[in-house]
């Protein structure tokens, strides 16, 4: 079953909600959140990028840093930007982009549950990136990113169906178009009914999925042990969405050097298990193909039989293919998570973001994979396996500040 909790959400008061719900604190630098802070300085990004505040020496993820969060959170409430609700609250989150909306319900996940695994992983965590979430939860007393959650819609359909008439019947608290051509909506759930209902439909679920925010679920569930789980340390922030709504882009690579290889080398070695098509156009196609960058042209490249190992969930993915076959053999990329010669590009930057890096001579090859599908995720999680880094890039991203978590509440 899947356990979701009402709490009494912290959130921005309806009318500045516009200048303050902000980008996730980790698709920007330092230097790029400063200058988003200097044009709104209401944005929650002066509690998830705190260090946008502070010097460049000051270390983005040391104690000062943790500390002024702490702060600006204090001053936010103290300043009437935000408020919080009387009452345990569920909160409808609805994103609408490009002609597509995606419904979800923010409500506190069990930390009972991603502890045994029936809210399934399928990425490592950088122990670094989670001692930091670890770090800035504990300065706050609260939870601030929301933990990205999929259920298989298929099977659950009723939830869906619940969510969609919560928001057909209910006002939206606020609704609001970010700048990047974003719809988003908040609306609140307190009548009792509707909690009730939402609990008892979720709960017919069997599993839910970790899409995006591992390090922030394995922070909580930390924090959880080490509080004991009171203070309601047990749930951690989430934002559960059908699957069948979710969009998911490419992950792109792009790499800097051939590896000691001219080009008509490389070729060669890649015509070993790839069939190359020349002069195609930038996005590949289809699942199992890509394309490739190099020389100011684009490559098709479609792996030849036998090549791509069927019954193996991981070893199937696109992105895995092109790790075992080019990243690695070739391009002497054997740790794509620490190898500063390989860079990720999300799929919302678009083709023309490898031809600038190729062209300009900034990298030596770029490749554009087909988007992993929910349906891959969801069989890499439930064979207990890991996806490659970087394999799913989420649009529209979901925003911080919309609702936060505060413990002791």
């Amino acid at each position: 079953m899947a356990i979701v909790r009402p709490f009494r959400g912290v959130r921005p008061v309806d009318a500045l909600a516009n200048r303050i719900i902000a980008l996730p604190y980790d698709v920007m630098n330092r230097a790029e959140a400063r200058a988003m802070v200097a044009a709104e300085p209401r944005s929650f990004l002066r509690v998830t990028r705190s260090d946008a505040l502070l010097d460049d020496v000051v270390s983005q993820h040391g104690e000062v840093a943790y500390q002024r969060a702490r702060s600006e959170l204090t001053a936010m409430k103290r300043e009437g930007l935000l408020q919080q609700d009387a009452t345990p609250c569920f909160y409808l989150y609805r994103q609408t982009w490009r002609g597509r909306t995606q419904t979800g319900l923010m409500a506190l996940a069990s930390v009972a549950e991603y502890d045994a695994a029936t809210i399934k992983k399928h990425e490592l965590t950088r122990p670094k990136k989670e001692q930091d979430r670890v770090d800035h939860i504990e300065a706050l007393g609260a939870q601030t990113g929301l933990v990205f959650l999929a259920w298989r819609d298929a099977e659950a359909q009723a939830c869906r169906e619940l969510l969609q008439r919560l928001a057909e019947r209910l006002e939206p608290s606020w609704s609001v178009e970010t700048s990047d051509g974003v719809s988003h909506a908040l609306t609140v759930i307190d009548a009792p009914a509707d909690i009730q209902a939402l609990q008892s439909t979720f709960a017919q679920l069997d599993a839910l999925y970790v899409a995006d925010g591992h390090h922030r679920s394995a922070a909580a569930s930390r924090v959880c042990a080490s509080r004991g789980g009171v203070d309601g340390s047990d749930g951690f922030l989430a934002g559960l969405f059908p699957d069948s709504e979710l969009q998911v882009l490419a992950y792109n690579r792009v790499v800097r050097d051939l590896n000691g290889h001219s080009a008509d080398r490389f070729l060669a070695g890649v015509e070993r298990n790839f069939e190359i098509t020349p002069d195609v156009a930038p996005e590949p196609g289809e699942r199992g193909t890509f394309t490739m960058r190099l020389g100011k042209r684009w490559y098709g490249l479609k792996p030849r039989a036998g090549v791509v190992p069927a019954n193996d969930p991981v070893g199937r993915l696109d992105v895995a293919v092109l790790q075992e076959r080019i990243l690695e053999p070739l391009l002497g990329i054997s740790d794509p998570r620490r190898d500063e010669r390989i860079q990720f590009v999300g799929g919302i930057r678009g083709a023309a973001a490898l031809e600038a890096a190729v062209d300009s001579g900034n990298a030596a090859v770029a490749f554009h994979c087909f988007p992993t599908g929910m349906d891959q995720l969801f069989d890499v999680a439930d064979a207990d396996r890991l996806m490659p880094p970087k394999s799913t890039w989420f649009e529209p991203k979901l925003r911080g500040g919309v609702v936060i978590h505060e413990f002791n509440h």
